[in-house]
């Protein structure tokens, strides 16, 4: 066989192997969304800058700004931008495509409701429910059980709010029939029905007391009857700053993030 004839077909045989190098990396799968954002995030301890939309849950208020602005002054050239409301309504903002990075529910089931929506999330904090009343309790509300009595004005949160499923998985579970004046669409509300004194007494998260201790009264609900909320945060796939989404749902979990909420009430993951 002539020579030029072999060289054509080694130099053939050569070009097939160097586009199948390609052709089957592909192949073997795309990387995930979230492998390509971590690849994106930077190896410093700098994040990337950026503009962020975080939603989160409105039981967060106080403490959020108080982080927001730690991670912007240990991030310079980023800036953060809270929406709080309750977890469902931020869930619906997601659902419908509202332009967010990150995104902070008070529970898991609705984070896990977004499951295509939102990357994989990690719990950040935990939190417990406490009976919210006046100012030096003027009813005298000792338990749980004190809320069933009918000359009690009592406020909850609305069953398809975190605080308001929990609420009410804990009066099922010690068989106790509140009947309460109103349902609030987030815990926020409860705690300002009682605050101004609309309401004797209302269901709320600890740290919501914790937040105007000079205003409401806290009154402890024992662990074997309480229930413990999680707060679960992820980078929210359409995000127009993935890498920046994604470090700052990474520092929340971070000795200096959870030393903020730690310090306003929330217990550990």
């Amino acid at each position: 066989m002539p020579r030029v004839f072999l060289r054509r077909n080694a130099a053939v045989a050569l070009l097939a192997i160097a586009l199948s190098v390609p052709l089957s990396a592909c192949s073997s799968g795309e990387k995930s969304s979230e492998a390509s954002r971590a690849e994106a995030a930077p190896s410093g301890s700098a994040a990337p800058q950026a503009d962020l939309a975080v939603l989160a849950a409105s039981s967060l208020t106080e403490v959020f700004k108080t982080a927001g602005a730690a991670y912007e002054k240990k991030n310079p050239g980023t800036r953060i931008r809270f929406s709080f409301a309750g977890s469902q309504e931020l869930a619906a903002q997601v659902r419908q495509g509202a332009p967010a990075d990150a995104l902070v529910t008070a529970d898991t089931a609705t984070m896990e409701s977004l499951e295509g929506d939102v990357d994989t999330p990690r719990v950040i904090a935990t939190n417990r429910l406490v009976i919210a009343t006046g100012e030096g309790n003027p009813e005298k509300v000792e338990n749980l059980r004190d809320l069933s009595d009918p000359d009690l004005t009592v406020v909850l949160a609305a069953p398809e709010v975190p605080a308001g499923r929990y609420s009410q998985q804990i009066l099922d579970k010690q068989n106790i029939d509140v009947k309460p004046v109103s349902l609030e669409p987030n815990v926020r509300a409860v705690l300002s029905k009682v605050e101004l004194g609309e309401a004797d007494a209302g269901l709320v998260y600890k740290t919501d007391t914790e937040s105007v201790p000079d205003k409401v009264d806290a009154i402890e609900i024992p662990t074997d009857q309480n229930a413990i909320a999680e707060y679960p945060a992820a980078a929210i796939r359409d995000s127009e700053n993935p890498a920046a989404a994604a470090a700052f749902v990474k520092w929340l979990s971070s000795a200096e993030a959870q030393r903020i909420l730690q310090d306003a009430g929330f217990q550990k993951p």
